[in-house]
């Protein structure tokens, strides 16, 4: 045993069934399903459900009282607009204040703006201009939120890869559940149950973050300027060529891929089989999901970008099973293979984030990620119907299908991508 560096006083010692992070000054849990990461685990699941079942109120309520689909997108952009311009701050901010704070915080703020929304569509004094403002404001609190999650899960387990893959399989059922619970509460009530149950969901995840211990946050150095911080999290983000290599891929893969087949595979199906075959096959890809975290959990490849890349080849199958004209059982088998990958893919790369980076950046580092894959969504997404009216969905559907198999190509082939070694410890200093 070795001694506490000069001027440190001995660290206590470990309670029974911990393991002493040395990399990150913690003392994390040996096992995985403790009490607190039971509460984080259970937070996570109720609020992806809530997550999951606001698009359909979104889309039900504001088309019941006269809007169309220029409401719906504007009233979806003002949300996905702020979370993107924002979540950036959110990580300096969790990184020079507690993250579980700033999380109850952005949790609490969320349970007004629903439940203001559930009284709009109630009353039904429903104003497009109104619901963009509580869509922004949900948006910025996502953006606070979503950066603690990144530094949670490691404080909480030991066995990061088996913590992100047991909360990425309970997203995945929530991703199956949300969407027909909000249809049959559309169909029996109305749109504002859907925003107040959205609301309760919220309620549901701050208690159970505020009932988290979480053990003590590694020493930081004195904090500088928020500028300074926000400067440093992008050298940090910089000089990893392994991170900032895969985003670049990925917002090709967001812009030309992804973003495009959600629009276009939803208008297909629903044009060629119906209403009821798209609800089947948006249940296969999260069913999809849940194999693959399951999957994820169990596999511990030496090189995790590699294997995740791999298996980010089945994602091509989404867009191309759609966009070829295939039967629904084509299309679902296809969606399950989508989902597994998707996930799998997942999985490594937030275990990778979370164990090759220092904790003290982390919650920055996760946010120019998170920013740097989600930009290029909403550009896709406005791009599809022009895309598709100029050479047709199916040709723009099988276009996404190849630039996603470039795109796990294109990861393969970068040398940091692929060599990145596996680490069950974040390091103290900067890795490029």
């Amino acid at each position: 045993m070795t001694s506490p560096p000069a001027g440190q006083p001995p660290r206590p010692p470990a309670p029974a069934g911990a393991v002493v992070a040395e990399a990150a000054g913690e003392v994390v849990p040996a096992r995985l399903w403790t009490r607190d990461f039971g509460l984080f685990f259970t937070a996570r699941g109720i609020a992806k459900l809530g997550d999951m079942m606001l698009p359909v109120a979104l889309a039900a309520g504001l088309v019941q009282h006269g809007g169309g689909a220029g409401a719906v997108g504007l009233a979806m952009a003002s949300f996905t607009g702020c979370f993107a311009g924002f979540v950036v701050f959110g990580g300096v901010i969790a990184d020079r204040f507690e993250a579980r704070a700033l999380m109850i915080g952005a949790d609490v703020v969320r349970i007004g703006t629903e439940a203001l929304a559930a009284v709009l569509f109630f009353t039904g004094h429903v104003v497009l201009w109104q619901v963009c403002v509580i869509g922004a404001v949900n948006g910025v609190c996502a953006a606070m939120f979503q950066p603690g999650v990144a530094s949670t899960v490691p404080r909480l387990a030991h066995d990061v890869q088996a913590a992100n893959g047991a909360i990425r399989t309970a997203e995945s059922c929530m991703a199956v559940l949300g969407p027909a619970a909000a249809g049959v509460l559309v169909g029996w009530t109305s749109a504002g149950c859907v925003f107040a149950a959205h609301a309760g969901t919220y309620l549901l995840s701050a208690l159970c973050l505020l009932l988290l211990r979480l053990p003590e946050r590694p020493v930081r150095p004195a904090a500088g300027t928020f500028r300074a911080d926000l400067a440093e999290g992008w050298r940090e983000f910089r000089a990893r060529t392994w991170m900032w290599g895969a985003i670049v891929v990925w917002m090709i893969l967001m812009g030309a891929a992804w973003g495009p087949s959600v629009p276009l595979v939803a208008t297909e199906v629903i044009t060629a089989h119906g209403d009821g075959t798209y609800g089947l096959v948006n249940s296969a890809l999260g069913a999809g999901m849940a194999v693959g975290g399951l999957l994820a959990m169990r596999i511990r490849p030496r090189h995790p970008l590699r294997a995740g890349a791999v298996a980010l080849f089945g994602f091509f199958l989404q867009p191309v099973t759609v966009g070829a004209g295939l039967g629904v059982a084509a299309i679902v088998a296809g969606f399950v293979v989508a989902g597994a990958a998707m996930a799998f893919w997942s999985v490594m790369w937030a275990t990778s984030i979370q164990t090759q980076v220092p904790g003290t950046v982390l919650n920055r580092i996760h946010a120019y990620e998170v920013a740097g894959s989600v930009v290029m969504m909403p550009v896709g997404q406005a791009l599809a119907g022009p895309a598709a009216g100029l050479f047709g969905a199916s040709q723009v559907l099988l276009a996404a299908g190849a630039v996603s198999l470039a795109a796990s190509a294109a990861l393969l082939a970068v040398p940091a991508v692929r060599n990145l070694t596996r680490v069950d410890q974040r390091p103290l200093a900067r890795h490029a």
